[in-house]
Order: C-alpha cells, then structure tokens, then sequence
C-alpha cells in the first residue's frame, strides 16, 4: 500500500511524527483506571471471578491485574464458560496462561448444562453462544460469585456502550437498563440484596485501538488466530464464514483460501475472521484506524439478527 492509495485517517495517523508512532501516553490513564477497578471489586465482594476466555480483552485485563495485584496474587479465579465450540488455539492458550500465572480456573460447560437438560438446542447445528447465559448463572449459583469482571467495551456494541462499569443484576441475573445505578466521580454504588450480583467492566471506556496499542506496548502474547493466517473460508452475506466441520460451505458457496485475522473470537458458529495481512499488533493498531465497523458489528453473526439482539441477551443474563 503506498502513500497515494493509503485512506486519508492512516496517512494522518502515521505522520503523527516522524518515527511513525502514534502516541499511547492516554494508556497510561486507562491503565490506572482499570487496576483502580480491579482493586476495588477485590475490596468490596466477597466472591468475584474473573471472566477469562483467552482472548485478547480478557488477557489484557489479566496484564492489569497482574500489576493491580502482582504475578501470582491475583485474588479472584478465572471464570470461563464454554460452549464446547471454541476454536482450539485459544482455549489452548487460555489454559497456558492459567499455568503460567498460576492462577484458578474454572471452566463450566455449556454441554454440561445441555447434558442437565438446562439447556435444549432448537436444532443440532444452532449456535451454543446464546446459551452460555443459562450456563453462566448455573456457575454463579455453584459458586456464589457476587461479581464477575468481564472485558466487554462500550466502543463494541449499542447495548454495552449504555451499560454501567458497575452493572447490576437482580436474582434472576437480568440487567434492567433503566434502573441502572449512577457512577457519579468514580463513585460506584456496590450494593446487593441476597441472590444479587454485579458484572463489572473495567475496560469499558478502552477501545478497539486502545486494546492494541496496549498489546503492541505491553508485548501482550494473544492466540495466533488474531494475526494474519491463510484459512479456508466462504463469503456469506458480507462475511467470511471459516470452513470447519461446524461451520461447512452451503449449496453453491465456492471455498476460497483467505489470509484473515480475527479481530473477536468466540463460539465457531458465529464469529468470523477478516481479510488481513497484519502480522504483529502495530500492524493491527494501523488497521484498527481505518476500520469503519465495530469488531462485533464486523465479524459476530448473532449480533446480525436484529438491532436489539445484544440488549435482549444482557437481559436475560447474557454477558
């Protein structure tokens, strides 16, 4: 790509100064931000876990934890729900990073719950990743978690960008948007009634470019899907759809070999990778700059089905 054929948003970013580099000092602001958050969810509950997928918001919460609390001190478990249709690098990864930080993790099923009857599939071949929700307060219940750190960001969706740092769930684990509670100077309201808990997000106010530039000044190591891989795919209603034994091309789609990145990952069913040629995530934070759709508005095919599908599933207890 030269300087003539570049969009206008990337020559600008890179002539930011004269060594190329976009400045990252508001990180540090983010960064004191979200370890002042975790800290105080350590302080004020009983029995938090941390929602820890192995993707990359979730390992860039886990490097503010480790200098919120040091290496090997964090004091809350790992919390993972899985749908038993991950791909395989990253919960390989996730399990690595458990280890290395000798850290707690607990992984609860969806498939358990399938197996319980809690949970009954329309179809076989639906998606799983809506029913991580009943999954999930299944694992609240056994565990009588009162707080739950997740990575979810306002920059993502329209119903998270509405949602509290603080976000609180009744017994049924619903999130009422309207009667949510104010976070007036950083002041969080951290009251429960028995059978309550909160989710709590301390990235919220980070976007997907803060994300990165975190990990390329952080030399944060994420699942290799997130950089560029060659991958069989299919294009279906704008997305490039992975071919794989859950995800097969239909009549009439022709199978084409892509070099893409994801830019979320997922359940396999529903999340899609991009065309890129980005190999580290400095090329990724200039990518990021001229991207003109969300991660999940780009890659999440459940969040296709209406404009009010995220808000439904919080709702319902839904991350």
């Amino acid at each position: 790509m030269n300087a003539r054929t570049e969009p206008a948003v990337i020559q600008s970013a890179l002539a930011h100064d004269s060594a190329h580099h976009l400045s990252n000092a508001h990180l540090d602001a983010l960064e004191e931000e979200t370890i002042f958050i975790l800290r105080e969810v350590a302080a004020a509950f009983e029995r938090p876990a941390l929602l820890f997928s192995g993707g990359k918001d979730s390992l860039v919460m886990l490097r503010c934890a480790e200098k919120a609390f040091g290496a090997g001190r964090i004091p809350y478990p790992l919390l993972m729900i899985d749908t038993g249709h991950n791909f395989p690098e990253v919960t390989d990864f996730r399990d690595l990073r458990a280890r290395e930080l000798g850290a707690e993790l607990i992984v609860r099923s969806v498939e358990d719950s399938m197996a319980r009857g809690t949970v009954r599939l329309s179809h076989p071949g639906e998606s799983r990743n809506v029913h991580q929700s009943v999954t999930l307060l299944e694992a609240i219940d056994e565990f009588r978690f009162d707080a739950l750190i997740g990575g979810a960001r306002r920059d993502e969706e329209k119903a998270r960008a509405k949602e509290r740092i603080f976000s609180h769930r009744d017994s049924f684990g619903q999130w009422q948007p309207k009667a949510q509670r104010p976070e007036l100077w950083t002041l969080f309201n951290t009251r429960l009634q028995p059978g309550e808990h909160f989710r709590v997000f301390p990235i919220s106010n980070w976007t997907e470019l803060d994300v990165w530039q975190y990990i390329a000044r952080e030399n944060i190591a994420l699942p290799s899907i997130y950089y560029t891989h060659a991958r069989q795919v299919v294009d279906r209603r704008g997305l490039l759809v992975p071919v794989t034994e859950l995800t097969p091309p239909l009549d009439g789609e022709t199978v084409q070999v892509r070099d893409v990145r994801f830019r979320t990952v997922g359940d396999i069913t529903c999340t899609c990778p991009v065309e890129s040629n980005a190999a580290t995530a400095d090329d990724i934070v200039i990518e990021t700059l001229a991207a003109e759709v969300s991660e999940r508005g780009a890659t999440r095919m459940d969040d296709k089905t209406s404009d009010a599908s995220m808000e439904k599933r919080k709702k319902d207890g839904y991350f």
